[in-house]
């Protein structure tokens, strides 16, 4: 027996097809138009299931409603349907509202789509929302299908107001849901195979962002935002089509597929090469929405936040005593953290009176500022760094402190160099930095984006050296040099990406007015950085000649030796599985992997 929604799916893929060239092109009409089909359909169906049961369907008291991406206007290629059959307990007995339900339910099953299907009273509806974070994200935009229109639209009403009401207290448990999903997914921009729904700036961020502005704590953004969404939504639909069906994971076998349809396959250039560039632009195009969505999300929460401590009632210190005057505004607290850098309301900003374009050093200040204090950097305070005047090729003493100081705060440097990166920071401090930021890494051991994997290696780089004593200055701000630029010669043609940064790592330093030493050590330890590991796993540690061998390339120097374990084992300890993974013993650091290494190191120590 047919039903209103049979070859839904095979009609949405046929609406959803690229065009004679490949290309996916008008992805916000294609949405809107499987969007309005599937209403259209369902409407139908709805008639098809009244007719279908034994029983009389009262006009009023039970409707059906749209929830998530069906209601947000939305819907992908393959995505699952939202949907809520809202009824009035008095309209319709426990076994007519299930024989209704099965009418409704099991003609979507059939035509292919996934359906996520419930069946509320109004006040369970709100006590849903009430209780569960995530449910009330995606039921705040409730829209009516077929049914008792006004029953579906006044819960939608009720179920907004009471998010209204309540969101100044779940603030806080708004923010951690991001957190949490942020510690488990990881953030857009640095993952080669990232789930674009569910990562750092992804599309569930932008639905956080859409419930803060319901919540009438901040408006949301618009111009720039609208368009990294709409952007990323296109990632999504494609990647719908490369994949047959409902997926968020931008995995490795649909990324060449995805970034054809999306035009960044360039024609001109031959098979091979074409997709390994069209790879790489699809992740740069990734980074940018990522980091437009996610620092809008920050930027959005921000206001909310403020917005919520400026609600609070301020008085002047004379109203102690006549507690019946009107309420006085207090001027705006700063706690200095660094020159020209406060903490104020839980951010680094810019102390009052300081002009951005006048300071060259500002950008590194609020970095070391925020992160030796742990604090995130305020939206408004990056957007003013963009005007710091840097030069590359200008550095000086305080400068190359304030460098080393940011690479040395483990805990908060991965957070603070991703806010920098947003606006552009770090690339005009180190220029060679812009060849290799977003890129993914061509090793299937790696997770991360070259740039993201070489500061996560900075952030396990420690003063104890594996000899037992601690590095001193000069050696241990070598180290992290070290790390911050060990892959910085993995740049598209590149046979030899260790010889290629050792190259550009001595012209970097030299350039940033570094000693001679400090240049020579750094070198050495980007040009070998795979050489101890591959020595471990390649070459008998019994060989006198093979110890020798691995000595003289650290110069016969114990402490670059020491320096060269521990970047080797940071380089390992840092290429990170993903969820479901596991890194066998060719790649990462397990245990035995690091007895090899520490075995091929003690050999070379022998022969110092």
């Amino acid at each position: 027996m047919t039903s209103a929604v049979d070859g839904l799916k095979q009609r949405f893929m046929e609406m959803s097809r690229a065009d004679g060239d490949g290309v996916y092109r008008d992805g916000a009409a294609k949405r809107k138009a499987r969007t309005d089909l599937a209403m259209a359909c369902l409407r139908d169906l709805w008639d098809e299931a009244c007719e279908a049961v034994a029983f009389d369907v009262p006009k009023t008291g039970v409707g059906l409603g749209a929830v998530g991406s069906l209601a947000r206007g939305q819907v992908g290629p393959c995505s699952d349907l939202d949907l809520v059959l809202i009824y009035d307990a008095k309209a319709l007995n426990d076994q007519q509202l299930n024989a209704l339900a099965n009418k409704l339910w099991y003609p979507v099953w059939d035509c292919g789509l996934d359906l996520d299907q419930s069946v509320r009273t109004r006040a369970q509806c709100e006590a849903v929302t009430d209780h569960d974070l995530p449910a009330a994200m995606g039921w705040l935009d409730v829209v009516p299908i077929a049914g008792d229109v006004e029953l579906i639209r006044s819960t939608a009403l009720s179920i907004l107001e009471r998010w209204r009401k309540a969101a100044r207290k779940r603030l806080p448990e708004l923010l951690d849901s991001a957190k949490a999903r942020l510690d488990e997914f990881g953030r857009m921009e640095y993952l080669n195979q990232p789930d674009i729904k569910e990562a750092h700036g992804g599309l569930r961020d932008s639905v956080l962002v859409s419930a803060l502005a319901a919540s009438w704590l901040a408006d949301r953004p618009h111009g720039r935002y609208d368009d990294a969404v709409e952007r990323l939504l296109d990632v999504r639909d494609c990647i719908h089509l490369a994949a047959g069906k409902d997926a968020n994971r931008l995995l490795s076998p649909y990324q060449a597929k995805v970034a054809a349809m999306l035009g960044l396959a360039d024609p001109t250039l031959p098979q091979g090469e074409r997709e390994a560039k069209s790879v790489d632009d699809l992740q740069t195009l990734l980074a940018r929405l990522g980091r437009q969505i996610a620092f809008s999300l920050d930027a959005t929460a921000s206001r909310a936040g403020h917005s919520l401590t400026h609600e609070k009632p301020r008085f002047a210190f004379f109203q102690l005593a006549k507690p019946w005057a009107h309420g006085k505004r207090e001027a705006p607290k700063f706690e200095l953290l660094a020159p020209g850098i406060a903490k104020h309301e839980g951010e680094v900003v810019l102390a009052p009176g300081v002009d951005p374009a006048a300071d060259a050093t500002l950008a590194l200040r609020v970095g070391v500022a925020a992160a030796e204090s742990g604090l995130p950097i305020a939206p408004a305070t990056l957007n003013n760094l963009r005007r710091c005047p840097i030069r590359d090729s200008v550095w000086d003493e305080e400068s190359r402190e304030l460098f080393v100081r940011l690479l040395a705060c483990s805990d908060s440097l991965l957070t603070v160099w991703e806010e920098l990166d947003f606006v552009d920071i770090p690339g005009r401090w180190i220029p060679e930095w812009l060849g290799v930021r977003n890129r993914p890494s061509a090793s299937a051991a790696h997770r991360y984006t070259i740039d993201r994997h070489m500061v996560e290696v900075v952030t396990r780089l420690g003063r104890m050296s594996p000899s037992g004593t601690p590095y001193d200055d000069a050696h241990y701000h070598a180290l992290l040099l070290a790390g911050i630029l060990h892959d910085i010669g993995k740049r598209p043609g590149v046979r030899d990406h260790a010889v290629e940064g050792a190259r550009h790592a001595g012209a970097i330093l030299k350039r940033m007015g570094y000693s001679a030493d400090t240049v020579r050590w750094v070198t050495v330890l980007v040009r070998e950085h795979l050489t101890l590991s591959d020595y471990a796993t390649g070459r008998n540690p019994n060989d006198p000649v093979v110890g020798d061998d691995l000595a003289a390339c650290v110069d016969r120097d114990p402490v670059l030796l020491d320096m060269l374990f521990d970047l080797t084992r940071a380089d390992g300890s840092s290429l990170g599985a993903t969820a479901g993974e596991t890194i066998g013993k060719q790649y990462g650091w397990s245990r035995w992997r690091e007895s090899l290494v520490r075995t091929m190191y003690a050999a070379a120590r022998y022969h110092m």
